[in-house]
């Protein structure tokens, strides 16, 4: 059991370094998706990963298109405060992807549009924030999906 974790553009190294602990944790695979705002060897995400980020299994993607390209006949569930389902709505399967946009926009508009069917969000009951801090979002929705394939 685990999933695809995919973060597209990611730009703050300590929640990439969290994300890839979880993915480890959560027996998942992390794929990231170029340009990121730092370099992976950045010591910020390594300590964030700790001793664990040589153990993760990591793909990288030089570009969004890349990624669709090579991804393209996958189940894929895409994650954004502009989404009408709630995450605990989602039919998780084994192995599906997990999709998060980067952390100063989300998701690009052109791929929201494009994704409608398959979007949701975790709901914020507060109008001082906009979203919730990627590693968490991505910790909510993965431990969800555990918890739905393990009942």
């Amino acid at each position: 059991m685990g999933y695809n974790i995919v973060l597209i553009e990611p730009e703050i190294p300590m929640n990439t370094g969290n994300i890839g602990r979880l993915s480890l944790a959560s027996g998942s695979t992390l794929h990231l998706v170029k340009p990121f705002g730092f370099e992976l060897d950045d010591k910020r995400v390594k300590r964030a990963g700790l001793d664990y980020w040589k153990h993760i299994s990591l793909k990288i993607y030089e570009s969004v298109d890349d990624f669709f390209l090579q991804n393209k006949d996958k189940k894929m569930a895409f994650f954004s405060s502009h989404g009408e389902k709630e995450y605990w709505e989602l039919e998780y399967t084994d192995e599906m992807f997990l999709i998060f946009g980067k952390e100063s926009k989300g998701l690009s508009p052109e791929i929201i549009e494009n994704h409608l069917d398959d979007l949701y969000k975790i709901p914020i009951f507060s109008e001082h924030i906009r979203s919730l801090n990627l590693a968490n979002a991505v910790s909510v929705v993965v431990y969800e999906g555990i918890r739905k394939l393990r009942t």
